[in-house]
């Protein structure tokens, strides 16, 4: 008799959970608000900043190659992507092209959301259909010249559902999607990324109202990078925004920590075994 309450219970349990499985929307929601960040580029900031989420955002990204701000993706016919298909959509995310054949800045990191699974694409277009409509007319991109071809290694082949419940690929997966390495394998502002020799070695430099940051090293070098911090310090630093020494941390990667803040605790220590895993770079 005990056996076979115990067989119910398990039955009940496995049914609930599948009750409560993650619907294509909630995985949009942490895709883009958590493990993507979109917002960090596409939203604005301040008072009612909430309101007119990914209607565009403040900051311009003046590179040698191109001159642009983060654009309106709410479903606004006119100023925003509502008159854009999903294939128009999925084509921007992992392609970098607008519907019109032009393409993208290399500020919109398509380079490194070609790994998306397919699921994870649709459940991103189903999301971004589902959020309030801003009509917000953005300043058009300048591009200057020809930027360099960008190809992110991990993200060389889209993975799929096996490949994220493999525990040794979940970490390439997760930081791939966060785009660590845009800011950490560019050694400077007029270098593409270096994804071989410079990976996690840091040194591009932001400029900002509050004066200018320089991209961290995070490989595991104990002098130059974070090889002596502990995974606690380093959990600290992505969710709290604070060192080991009890220093902030400056933008932009302050503004990423309202989005780590929200991930899972399994994604936030597949992320950190993966950054483990670096050579140093001294």
């Amino acid at each position: 008799m005990r056996s076979r309450a115990l067989l119910i219970a398990i039955v009940v349990l496995l049914a609930c959970a599948q009750a409560r499985a993650e619907t294509l929307l909630e995985r949009g929601d942490y895709l883009v608000n958590r493990l993507m960040g979109c917002g960090n580029c596409h939203s604005p900031r301040g008072p009612g900043a909430a309101s007119r989420a990914f209607s565009g955002g403040v900051q311009t990204f003046d590179e040698p190659w191109f001159r642009v701000k983060g654009a309106n993706i709410t479903p606004d016919r006119e100023t925003g992507i509502g008159a854009w298909s999903d294939d128009d959509i999925k084509k921007a995310i992992v392609e970098g092209v607008r519907p019109n054949g032009t393409p993208l800045a290399e500020t919109m990191p398509s380079a490194f959301y070609r790994i998306l699974t397919p699921r994870d694409l649709d459940a991103v277009v189903a999301y971004l259909r589902s959020v309030p409509a801003v009509r917000n007319e953005v300043t058009p991109p300048l591009y200057k010249a020809a930027a360099p071809a960008s190809v992110y290694p991990p993200a060389a082949r889209r993975f799929d559902d096996a490949d994220v419940a493999d525990p040794k690929k979940r970490g390439v997966y997760l930081s791939t999607l966060a785009h660590c390495m845009a800011c950490h394998a560019r050694t400077s502002e007029a270098e593409p990324a270096n994804y071989v020799g410079a990976f996690g070695k840091g040194g591009r430099v932001f400029k900002g109202p509050w004066g200018e940051t320089r991209a961290a090293n995070i490989t595991s070098s104990r002098s130059a990078g974070i090889g002596g911090w502990s995974d606690a310090e380093l959990k600290r630093a992505l969710t709290e925004g604070v060192a080991p020494d009890g220093r902030r941390l400056r933008p932009p990667m302050i503004d990423h920590v309202g989005h780590y803040r929200g991930w899972k605790a399994g994604d936030i220590d597949a992320l950190i075994a993966w950054v483990r895993a670096f050579p140093p770079i001294d």
